[in-house]
């Protein structure tokens, strides 16, 4: 079974494969009782959501057997909740994201570095 940490940077991957913006990890454990991390990402477009949505889902189920417990607003594509249990993830276009605010509910909440995926040429850099 996939540890919670090792899902929430697998989600982060999967929606920065496909272009998601300002993704955000805020680490809930301890705070609440329903979630270990919040992932939080914007697609510019209806088109693009619904993608990071996909991509996620996809790459979950296909890597490692995971479907979400629920998703919800895939048809609007303004705002895609998927909860994985220890993840919750929300994907926002840039004016639902302003609006919900989710970031500014949570300002005292750890955010954990969301890793960068490597430039095509360029070496990863080294663990420490």
């Amino acid at each position: 079974m996939i540890k919670p940490e090792e899902m929430l940077l697998a989600i982060a991957e999967h929606a920065s494969n496909r272009k998601a913006v300002d993704i955000v990890q805020l680490d809930l454990r301890g705070i609440i009782s329903y979630t270990d991390y919040f992932l939080i990402c914007t697609g510019r477009s209806d088109r693009q959501t619904r993608a990071i949505h996909d991509a996620i889902h996809l790459g979950m189920k296909d890597e490692h057997g995971l479907l979400p417990d629920r998703a919800e607003g895939v048809a609007q594509a303004n705002w895609i909740l998927m909860d994985y249990g220890d993840v919750v993830v929300h994907v926002f276009q840039d004016d639902a994201r302003s609006l919900y605010d989710i970031e500014g509910l949570w300002l005292d909440v750890r955010r954990l570095p969301v890793p960068m995926p490597a430039e095509p040429g360029r070496p990863e850099p080294p663990l420490v």
